[in-house]
């Protein structure tokens, strides 16, 4: 048993307890969080005395050595601010305008070389070890930081990650304490940008310690795959083992594997290994099983590996991994094949930032997220344009979500070399994982024999760490086969969408795929660009020069077998580039759906194409008091046959409806109901938009109403404006104030405008968000205390609304 105490002035013990194996007590690899209790200060770039000395101090001419730094144990950060991760302090910081490109591009925040004075952050935690455990070994495991996180546990220097997104692992088994607390520092420096988007600070993703014997299986350091015949699949196990002993070791290692309801269905033998002092081997065995569940869309089953090594028939270690069994095709002219059957990739493109929290998402906002795409039909997600955190993979294989799966950048340098095996050997036992992308729009290189030579090493490292997939590169290219082009397995198309024909015609034997398409600009619940607000209109009618409306690209993609699909820029939209705009602009209007994940008109497009739902949806909204006599374009997107549209019960005439496109309609404004008649293989389908009302309540849906008290799990409540018949106002604006009760806490509320300068993040006790056409959103996470949890909503001049929520344990 493992005892950890954080004693970061709170005293909380985390105890692992052993596993149980075919009836052994087993000491296995033990992964125990650290997120909680941490301490927090700005440094600062360019003052070494606001930096706490870090530039003059010389810390690195002795190990151990960090005399009056935050480095040094006897550091006193009583008077920082104390937080848990993740952590992105850019989120909370005030937007600043400013005429540098990359700045804007970032959504305004103060963080780069132009903000010395929030482009630093220090954290330090505080935790304690059971002596009884001294003999084992120590990992701490940083799952992201961005970016060029140096760390230190009890004043020595343990490394640097200049990655902002791959994770990090040190052993740190030489440097801990048992017979007093143990502090971990880390300075991140996020002066320098990696990505043109927003990319938050700080530690933002999860951080570990790693317990293992010195006998072990190191981190990443278990795979699977497997080959399918018919009903049945041989399922290989590549299981590497270290000696961190002092002496040669001996072992025997086995594995067996596990359904989904944990019955143990197939087992190898057990095989001896020996090994010399820091000697490492990897072991490689099979396990056949019988009329297995392939991994798909729709029944996304997962069995378990489990890898044990045993030292004089005692078990010292063992580690388990999730998989899925499935086959993948890529064919040049009949498009992507998923276990025999041919699929049309509905991908999104996403940057992971989400409103009020930034980058810093709870695992539970992996598994929202990726709710909604699968509502809206789309089957495979993108990782634009970096390593994603591990919980969003481990949402997509729970949910059926394939995976493109992208390197950083397209350079073969040791450090990028190394982040991209990291990358692969972190991420490939994910059954969602399809198929890895080696990096995106090169411009520099990527039609050149230098970038065709980067691209050949990449490719190499990644059949050497996994031979089961392949790779393609996403391409701002039109028909042109220089670079890249030459050695990519699959040609991937950032735009350039006419020029696909020409280049299947030129190269008709490389498969190829829409890495990026799209690119339609909107701002939800508008109809009318506004240069002023900078909004756009909610419909798919304006695109930047070098991208497409989505009519433009899905119309080639559906009708053509030889495009297996493609992904559209951009399923939520995200902090930065506010294209096509500047300040006040400060994110993206490229989103199917908003910051927030309410849909725009344009999602319903996509849902009547990827979806056999019955689909009839109505644009715009029906308050047009200054309309009166004037016309009013309407949009329906449907996959209905045919559409009948009637205003105040009057028909406005029948249309039929071609596949993959929309409907529309100029309709003279009056007030009242604008309904839709349709039919779907004689099935009848009706919607309508009605004018509201004034506002007069609030009303709160939650995406779950009863929660984990474990300190991590969370919920997301979307509050909508109505009126007094609960029909939602769709211009309301008003302000709503938040306030919350029992063992639960507020981390971020958002609208959706991207325009808003409002705070994302609040005091306790000063929650507040104004709606933006009709809605806010607002996001709890769960305490540690069973019991009720209520959120009050209220807005000056309406009816309040309170919301209950269970939390049990």
């Amino acid at each position: 048993m493992i005892k950890i105490s954080n004693s970061n002035y709170t005293n909380f013990a985390f105890l692992i307890f052993f596993y149980i194996i075919n009836g052994f007590h087993v000491n296995a690899q033990e992964k125990i969080n650290l997120d909680e209790n941490w301490k927090f200060h700005f440094g600062n770039a360019s003052n070494p005395d606001k930096d706490f000395n870090y530039s003059i101090a010389t810390i690195f001419s002795k190990s151990g050595a960090a005399v009056s730094t935050p480095i040094e144990a006897k550091f006193i950060d009583s008077t920082w601010t104390n937080i848990n991760l993740p952590h992105d302090w850019a989120v909370a910081l005030p937007f600043e305008y400013s005429k540098n490109f990359d700045v804007e591009s970032h959504g305004y925040k103060p963080v780069g070389g132009f903000y010395p004075e929030t482009s630093i952050g220090w954290y330090r935690k505080h935790f304690s070890v059971d002596k009884a455990d001294s003999q084992k070994r120590f990992e701490i495991q940083f799952d992201g930081i961005f970016r060029n996180a140096t760390i230190w546990i009890n004043g020595f220097y343990v490394g640097t990650n200049l990655s902002g997104y791959v994770g990090v692992s040190y052993d740190v088994t030489d440097y801990l304490n048992f017979d007093k607390e143990n502090i971990i520092v880390v300075r991140v420096d996020a002066s320098q940008y990696e990505g043109w988007f927003y990319e938050g600070a700080g530690i933002y993703r999860h951080v570990w310690l790693n317990t293992f014997d010195n006998l072990h299986i190191p981190n990443d350091g278990l795979f699977v795959h497997s080959t399918v015949n018919g009903k049945n699949a041989t399922v290989s196990i590549e299981t590497e083992v270290e000696n961190k002993n002092l002496t040669a070791a001996k072992g025997t290692i086995y594995s067996f594997i596990t359904d989904n309801s944990g019955k143990q269905i197939g087992k190898t033998s057990e095989q001896n290994f020996t090994l010399s002092v820091n000697g490492k081997t990897t072991v490689k065995q099979n396990i056949s099983l019988n009329n297995v569940n392939l991994w798909s869309l729709e029944n996304p089953y997962l069995y378990k590996v489990v890898s044990v090594i045993k030292q004089n028939n005692k078990i010292v270690d063992k580690k388990k991994s999730n998989f899925g069994i499935k086959t993948v095709r890529f064919d040049a002219k009949e498009g992507f094949f998923l276990n025999g059957k041919q699929i049309k990739i509905q991908g999104t493109n996403n940057h992971q930032d989400h409103a009020g929290i930034g980058s810093a998402l709870p695992d539970f906002m992996q598994y929202y997220r990726i709710k909604l795409l699968k509502e809206m039909g789309s089957n495979a997600y993108r990782t634009s344009h970096n390593a994603p955190t591990p919980e969003l993979l481990e949402a997509c294989d729970s949910l059926g979500m394939l995976v493109l799966d992208e390197q950083r950048l397209l350079n073969s340098s040791p450090e990028y070399v190394n982040q991209f095996e990291r990358l692969l050997r972190r991420d490939r036992n994910h059954a969602s994982v399809f198929l890895w992308s080696i990096g995106n729009e090169e411009g520099w290189i990527q039609k050149t024999e230098t970038g065709k030579k980067i691209a050949q090493t990449l490719l190499a490292k990644q059949k050497e760490i996994d031979p089961t997939r392949t790779s393609t590169y996403a391409a701002d290219m039109g028909n042109e086969f220089n670079g890249v082009n030459e050695v990519i397995p699959i040609r991937g198309f950032n735009y350039r969408q006419f020029a696909v024909a020409d280049y299947h015609r030129d190269h008709p034997n490389q498969p190829l795929l829409g890495t990026e398409m799209g690119s339609t600009v909107t701002t939800r619940g508008i109809f009318a660009k506004d240069s002023i607000r900078a909004y756009v209109p909610d419909q798919d009618i304006t695109a930047p020069w070098w991208a497409s409306k989505a009519e433009d690209w899905w119309k080639l993609a559906a009708e053509n077998n030889y495009w297996m699909g493609g992904f559209v820029w951009t399923g939520f939209d995200y902090r930065g580039e506010p294209t096509p705009y500047k300040w006040p602009n400060v994110n993206s209007h490229f989103g199917l759906m908003d910051v927030c994940g309410f849909p725009k008109n344009i999602y319903y497009y996509y849902q009547s194409w990827w979806t056999n739902e019955d689909v009839l949806h109505i644009s715009p909204h029906w308050n047009w008091p200054e309309k009166i006599g004037k016309p009013i374009d309407v949009w329906v997107n449907t996959n209905a046959d045919d559409v009948e549209l009637f205003l105040n019960g009057k028909s406005l005439g029948k249309k039929i409806m071609p596949r993959n496109s929309h409907l529309q309609w100029e309709v003279i404004y009056e007030p009242g109901t604008l309904e839709a008649v349709a039919y779907k293989k004689g099935k009848k389908i009706t919607s309508k938009v009605e004018t509201t009302n004034l506002t007069t309540k609030l009303v709160a849906v939650a995406d779950k109403t009863t929660l984990l008290a474990n300190g991590k799990d969370g919920t997301v409540l979307n509050i909508s404006l109505v009126d007094d018949k609960g029909r939602e106002v769709p211009d309301a604006n008003n302000m709503v104030y938040f306030s919350i009760t029992g063992d639960a806490k507020i981390i971020g509320v958002g609208n959706g405008d991207p325009s808003s300068h409002e705070a994302d993040k609040c005091e306790n006790g000063l929650w507040q968000r104004s709606a933006f056409n009709g809605k806010c959103q607002v996001i709890i996470q769960a305490g540690k205390k069973a019991g009720e949890i209520k959120l009050v909503a209220k807005s000056n001049g309406l009816q309040s609304n309170s919301f209950t929520i269970q939390q049990n344990n």
